[in-house]
């Protein structure tokens, strides 16, 4: 893993802070925040995780984004214990099941989220994936909880540009602030048709998974001859490379995962990086976007 020489955590900070994505509703969110995936799953090192989440708030990304279906609310609780005595810090973002977004259990599975949690409301929150349920009953759901104080704003994950336009086209569809999909250099898929349609729409897009799971999802991504002399130029690892070039626009916001104190500044660096116009070129053209509809791709 790539090692800053003695990184300016204040300067990290300012750049993060400095640089946030407006939502239709006014708020602000960093351009990076916190995934937490498999974080709380294991006690080996939860302290560790926490202290983790609790610089990355410090360094100005204070997006922490969970879900019910993370360790069965292990990381949940895992993000609870972070977030204490800092929780007006930061901007909460959990995640209901499909099977539990009906208008019968999306109240109880969302306050049962806020227990695990230790809070009384959600900045965010989002369907995790497109079920069974009716968009409009999920929908009635969520706009109940927003009038209930439980949440602030709602959105969802996982939709294609179809299911969008379906959301939309339902009363009161239209308040969902993002989309959460997965989203990174090797996976450009949004590019076609979702991100320009919710771009028109000014709704930004919530990436996760944005450094393919350190490379994992895309075989030849990380160890890519571009991606490399790129980071060499910028005295900055593969890793630091993709989330700059993910979060290059002003409406995506990624959530990468981070459960240690240096892979936390390794992330909170990737602020400070600016990629030229003929960086951005190179690595489109090693990675191109497709030229024509793929399936929303998932993990």
């Amino acid at each position: 893993m790539y090692k800053s020489t003695k990184p300016d955590l204040a300067e990290i900070a300012h750049a993060n802070r400095m640089s946030r994505i407006t939502l239709a509703d006014g708020a602000t969110v960093p351009r990076i925040g916190q995934g937490t995936w498999f974080m709380g799953d294991s006690t080996f090192d939860r302290e560790g995780e926490i202290s983790a989440l609790r610089l990355g708030v410090e360094l100005g990304m204070d997006l922490i984004d969970t879900a019910e279906m993370y360790g069965d609310g292990k990381s949940e609780l895992l993000v609870g214990e972070a977030i204490k005595g800092i929780r007006e810090e930061v901007f909460l973002v959990s995640k209901v099941y499909p099977h539990n977004a009906g208008q019968e259990r999306i109240v109880t599975s969302c306050e049962e989220s806020l227990r695990r949690l230790g809070t009384d409301y959600l900045d965010l929150y989002l369907l995790h994936w497109r079920g069974n349920i009716p968009l409009e009953e999920t929908v009635e759901g969520m706009e109940q909880l927003v009038t209930q104080g439980k949440i602030a704003r709602w959105g969802v994950s996982n939709l294609d540009t179809e299911d969008m336009k379906e959301l939309t086209r339902i009363s009161r569809g239209t308040h969902c602030v993002t989309n959460q999909v997965l989203y990174h250099l090797g996976s450009r898929g949004i590019e076609y048709d979702l991100l320009p349609w919710q771009r028109s729409r000014r709704m930004p897009i919530m990436a996760y998974s944005p450094l393919a799971q350190a490379g994992s999802l895309r075989k030849g991504l990380v160890e890519n001859e571009i991606v490399q002399e790129i980071a060499k130029k910028h005295n900055a690892s593969p890793l630091q490379i993709l989330l700059a070039w993910t979060t290059r626009e002003g409406d995506v916001m990624a959530i990468p995962k981070a459960s240690s104190r240096e892979h936390v500044i390794e992330n909170a660096s990737a602020g400070l990086l600016q990629l030229t116009a003929e960086e951005h070129w190179r690595l489109d053209d090693a990675f191109q976007m497709p030229s024509w509809k793929v399936p929303l791709d998932m993990i």
